[in-house]
């Protein structure tokens, strides 16, 4: 849940997409959901004349599987918060981990 509320902050941003095929393809993000899929509008290929068939395209919906990496802008990304939210996850796990482990002593 971590990457998806991540993501929501970056909706109306412009990002860039790398895909799994080596293509990568820069726009506005519009949307994410639970299973980080994707959807651009405005979008460009970074290297057109690879991928002269991506030209035509404005919007796309990329599925969230075949996502390498996505790029952003440095000043779109509240590092702190980012930091306090992984905390808080690991926090979390740490604490059920040490719940369980006594419950399992205890049977």
């Amino acid at each position: 849940m971590l990457f998806f509320s991540f993501f929501k902050t970056l909706v109306d941003q412009e990002v860039t997409v790398e895909l799994k095929n080596d293509i990568e393809i820069k726009g506005i993000l519009k949307s994410v959901d639970q299973y980080l899929n994707l959807k651009l509008d405005n979008i460009s290929c970074v290297n057109e004349s690879k991928y002269p068939h991506l030209q035509s395209v404005k919007n796309l919906f990329i599925r969230g599987s075949t996502v390498r990496y996505v790029h952003m802008n440095s000043n779109s990304v509240d590092c702190t918060l980012l930091q306090d939210a992984s905390r808080r996850g690991t926090y979390k796990r740490f604490i059920l981990s040490i719940f369980l482990s006594n419950i399992l002593t205890i049977l």
